[in-house]
């Protein structure tokens, strides 16, 4: 069983709204990623100007006031030193290393060219003395209390739990003093950016609301085209699609509008060939019914008879066949009932019995001639094979619900859809005995399908054949 959905709107829509999501969940990825490098870079020379701004401070005081301001200007998330030994390089090649010498680097833009000047990184630790970082140097630091830890001495930004890497930054002043500096590097994902969520979520709303519209607009001539084709088969005459929207659009109306064309044309062409053939017939059946009048032998007089009324019944039936096929008549409202008791008093003078149980409310907007040809078939036969014909009309809500029951043999289930094409004659059952062209289901069935409705057979419980045919109120 697939998983996709059948409609091609809903496909197109999975696939629009699949890559919308990828597409945002990159966005969302590529902004963090970026937004954390600034983040850390601007906190980083905001540490690197205050370092620069104290060793500026440090440099105009003399060496017995230095102690006094460094106690002062140690506050988290900066230590100052005056007494710690010299730092060694850091390893370049080293992850850690590489964020000492971009650190470096950012202190040289404040601090300038000329001062000696060292940055390496430590893992600050509960209990830490002095561990090297890796790669980055660092042997016998000290990290301030609050760098070793994230206890509760330490800033918000700054707790973590187990330790982290320190910036250890040595400048030598002028006098040679040797300045230590510990800072942490900035915690950039502490924060979610709600306010940029929020915001993407809303683009994201907007979008997909544009782009279900535009789906929506570019399928529904597909979908004109599809319900076009479906009431093809029920009105080869229905009104031709319009030629408009884009050229695809337009090719392929045109294409369905040349086909109905050629269809409708053949349909008549036929439907006019055999009416030329039946006229035709007229004259010669004529001739031999005035032949068979003058036959002495009454037996074979009336052998005559029934093989031309048999003649005239087959082409009558390919005419009503036929003009099923064409349905060229009109719509206007139709008495279900009078139309019933019409049929009834036809087949009373044959000797049919037919009763009648419920009426339709209101008039039904169909097609008169096709009507009629549909009920006056399936009545017919319920009559020839079923000897009765019981009624049931029901009008509620799903329409207009004839059902004609019979007491006949029925037909054997496996016969039960095959009998409504054309010329199909169920041998053994119900056709051997009682003749018939083989075209009378096939005639109702179209005058069924050509209202939007449709026959169901089924054989009843109790004997015989239940014949209901199903007629929506709009269609």
């Amino acid at each position: 069983m697939s998983l996709l959905p059948r409609s091609l709107f809903s496909r197109l829509t999975l696939v629009l709204l699949g890559g919308l999501l990828v597409a945002q969940l990159l966005s969302f990825a590529i902004h963090m990623h970026d937004r954390g490098e600034l983040l850390a870079q601007a906190s980083g020379m905001q540490s690197a100007q205050r370092i620069a701004d104290i060793v500026n401070l440090l440099d105009t005081l003399a060496p017995a006031e230095r102690q006094k301001f460094v106690r002062v200007l140690a506050a988290p998330p900066l230590a100052v030193s005056l007494d710690r030994p010299p730092l060694p390089p850091a390893d370049a090649n080293s992850e850690s290393g590489a964020r000492a010498l971009l650190f470096a680097t950012m202190l040289r833009r404040y601090l300038g060219n000329e001062r000696p000047l060292t940055v390496a990184m430590a893992v600050g630790r509960p209990g830490y003395a002095g561990k090297p970082g890796p790669g980055g140097g660092g042997a016998g630091m000290h990290a301030p209390r609050w760098a070793e830890g994230g206890g509760e001495s330490a800033p918000p930004m700054m707790r973590h739990s187990g330790g982290g890497l320190v910036f250890v930054a040595q400048v030598t002043l002028r006098d040679g003093t040797l300045a230590t500096f510990d800072t942490r590097p900035p915690q950039t994902t502490e924060h979610w950016p709600y306010r940029l969520l929020a915001s993407i979520l809303l683009l994201l709303a907007a979008v997909i609301t544009v782009s279900l519209i535009a789906v929506r607009w570019a399928t529904r001539p597909l979908k004109t085209l599809g319900d076009a084709a479906d009431e093809l088969g029920r009105n080869i005459n229905r009104p031709p699609l319009a030629e408009t929207g884009p050229a695809e659009v337009v090719q392929a109306a045109r294409a369905f509008n040349t086909m109905q064309s050629r269809l409708a044309g053949y349909l008549r062409e036929r439907t006019q060939v055999l009416a030329a053939m039946s006229h035709d017939l007229k004259t010669p059946i004529t001739r031999l019914r005035l032949r068979a009048e003058l036959l002495q032998d009454e037996e074979m007089r009336d052998k005559f008879e029934r093989d031309l009324r048999e003649m005239e019944g087959m082409v009558a039936s390919a005419l009503d066949f036929l003009r099923g096929m064409d349905n060229g008549e009109p719509l206007q409202p139709v008495d279900i009932n009078a139309l019933l008791e019409s049929l009834q008093a036809d087949l009373r003078e044959t000797g049919g019995a037919v009763t009648f149980e419920g009426r339709a409310a209101s008039p039904y907007p169909g097609r008169p001639q096709a009507l009629k040809r549909c009920l006056a078939n399936l009545l017919e036969n319920a009559v020839k094979y079923g000897r009765t014909a019981h009624v049931v009309v029901d009008d509620g809500a799903g329409g207009l619900r004839i059902s004609i029951l019979d007491e006949g043999p029925g037909i054997p289930a496996e016969h039960l859809e095959r009998v409504f094409e054309p010329y199909f004659r169920v041998e053994g059952s119900r056709s051997r005995d009682t003749g018939g062209t083989g075209l009378g289901l096939s005639i109702a069935k179209n005058a069924a399908e050509l209202h939007g409705g449709r026959i169901d057979l089924k054989n009843r419980p109790e004997g015989g054949l239940a014949a209901v045919l199903l007629l929506p109120r709009e269609h």
